[in-house]
């Protein structure tokens, strides 16, 4: 195995508050891959008080300062989903993210089995251009605070105004 065969992530904060995460070895390059780091993620959101609202995050191949041996980019917090400080439509018109995810922490997902209580839940949004015949794709995910995955969804060819995450990530996009 080389370095180049793996795909580490590792969440980051400050001041009690998950701030994103440092993806090293190599970005995902399926569905499948993404779908897998977003469990990782929708894990980490269930701890208590480190994701006190809905958030979107955003995959960035900028690097940070003093970045690790292998380190590829970051996923990091743009910011939550409602609120004065909310993020605005059209956030990243200018700028297409490789990903975008929406995390929901227990407080604010219904979980999908009444013996799921505290289980957190997030959405992927791998944006497509539709008219070049490129697809957008997304995964669901929720899980237990034990890390247990009590759902995983995964699509190709979805359309975003479908489900209200992937709509409000299409959103995001949008100009």
């Amino acid at each position: 195995m080389n370095g180049n065969d793996y795909i580490g992530i590792a969440p980051f904060h400050s001041g009690g508050t998950l701030h994103g995460f440092v993806i090293s070895g190599r970005w995902p390059n399926t569905t499948k891959e993404w779908a897998h780091l977003l469990v990782l993620a929708v894990r980490v959101a269930t701890v208590p008080g480190l994701l006190s609202t809905s958030t979107v995050f955003g995959a960035r191949e900028e690097l940070p300062e003093d970045p690790e041996p292998g380190t590829v980019g970051l996923v990091v917090a743009e910011g939550p989903v409602i609120g004065a400080s909310a993020v605005g439509p059209g956030r990243f018109a200018g700028c297409l993210p490789p990903a975008l995810l929406m995390l929901h922490p227990p407080s604010e997902t219904r979980p999908s089995l009444p013996e799921c209580v505290g289980a957190a839940s997030g959405c992927l949004l791998l944006p497509g251009l539709p008219h070049l015949g490129l697809e957008h794709r997304a995964a669901w995910v929720e899980t237990e605070a034990d890390g247990t995955v009590t759902s995983m969804i995964s699509r190709v060819g979805v359309d975003p105004i479908r489900d209200p995450d992937t709509a409000v990530l299409a959103m995001l996009l949008a100009a």
